[in-house]
């Protein structure tokens, strides 16, 4: 287990670099390590939720909360979110939709890196609707599954130009840790228990230390572009990694 912490601690370091939680990446792990696939949704969401606190706070901190842009994508995601969790599914499917969703995601990343610095003045308000829209899928999604949606979120916000890039940041990560809280109450009302969690609690304390490292790396070091590409490379590999699983072996 010392080895799936430390995938754990890297993961959490490159995404919350980027503003994310790192809950589909969590899960691809867990996955591959055989860990009990009815505690995977649960252990995923509570590593999103202690990455991306210390995302939301640093960013609202510094003033980059924009509740006009987030509110709509909340109002759809958060009883879906809710809705998604309380949906139990075969194992088999659930590796199939993490499959792609780590693909698509990881494609969005990659095709959207670059606009991570780009700090033009034109930016355009997309209609409620779409984001209320946009908000319900990624709730259903990410309660289903297990993520918080940001890694969807944010690269269709900067497809769009929907806000500067330090605003999209914090919508963001308080668009995951809000779904996430919202995802692990969903997933309780089956026939889980929280008290599971605390044989993994070297995984929490390693995206603990992996999410403040990655603030870190965001605030000192590498630019935010670069982040991005890494993240989405990250990403993509271990969507062929899953991939090979399923389909191959």
């Amino acid at each position: 287990m010392i080895i799936l912490s430390i995938f754990f601690l890297v993961t959490a370091l490159i995404y919350s670099s980027v503003g994310f939680g790192g809950g589909s990446t969590y899960l691809a792990l867990l996955l591959l390590w055989g860990i009990p696939y009815t505690i995977f949704p649960i252990i995923a969401l509570a590593c999103n939720i202690i990455v991306v606190s210390g995302n939301s706070f640093n960013y609202i901190r510094a003033g980059n909360l924009n509740f006009k842009l987030l509110l709509p994508y909340l109002f759809g995601s958060i009883p879906f979110a809710f809705i998604g969790g309380s949906i139990q599914i075969e194992k088999e499917l659930f590796e199939i939709i993490l499959f792609f969703v780590l693909g698509i995601a990881g494609i969005l990343l990659l095709i959207n890196f670059k606009t991570y610095e780009n700090n033009s003045s034109s930016y355009k308000t997309l209609p409620i609707y779409f984001s209320l829209l946009i908000g319900i899928i990624l709730g259903f999604v990410s309660g289903v599954v297990g993520i918080g949606g940001g890694i969807f979120l944010g690269p269709i916000l900067y497809l769009f130009r929907a806000a500067n890039p330090k605003y999209i940041t914090t919508a963001v990560s308080l668009f995951i840790l809000i779904n996430s809280i919202f995802g692990i109450i969903g997933q309780l009302t089956k026939d889980q228990s929280i008290v599971e969690i605390k044989e993994y609690f070297f995984l929490l304390l390693a995206v603990l230390i992996g999410g403040q490292l990655g603030n870190l790396l965001n605030l000192k070091l590498l630019s935010t572009k670069i982040l991005a590409l890494i993240t989405s490379l990250l990403v993509i590999i271990v969507a062929i990694r899953m991939g090979f699983n399923i389909f191959i072996l």
